[in-house]
């Protein structure tokens, strides 16, 4: 099983790629955000992650086969989708490797094994 580390790497991946951004944010979006939970991201990640998903999904789709995505995609500028994609990589720039549990170790307190004597 993925973590939402491996899906925004993949993410962010797929918008490195050549091609238009819609395309990419798409390809990155299906292949890889659609299946996160906000659940697998650090409390402090939330809220710009539910920011991130309603931005890729704020359009009702209106042509056959069209999801919401596709159908937001489609209307967005390119500045837009460029926002968008800065947003999925700063994301995966700040996620912890190994997940939210990481995160908290990380922050614990160093306890020191010994004491020095006066």
């Amino acid at each position: 099983m993925s973590t939402a580390w491996d899906k925004f790497q993949g993410a962010t991946l797929s918008l490195a790629r050549s091609g238009s951004i819609k395309d990419r944010l798409a390809d990155a979006y299906h292949n890889y955000l659609a299946d996160i939970s906000e659940d697998e991201l650090p409390w402090e990640l939330r809220e710009e992650f539910r920011a991130v998903s309603l931005s890729f999904t704020r359009e009702r789709p209106l042509l056959r086969g069209e999801d919401a995505a596709r159908a937001t995609i489609r209307k967005m500028s390119n500045d837009e989708a460029d926002r968008l994609a800065c947003s999925v990589v700063h994301i995966f720039s700040v996620i912890p490797r190994g997940g939210p549990a990481v995160r908290h170790a990380a922050s614990s307190h160093v306890v020191p094994l010994y004491v020095a004597e006066a």
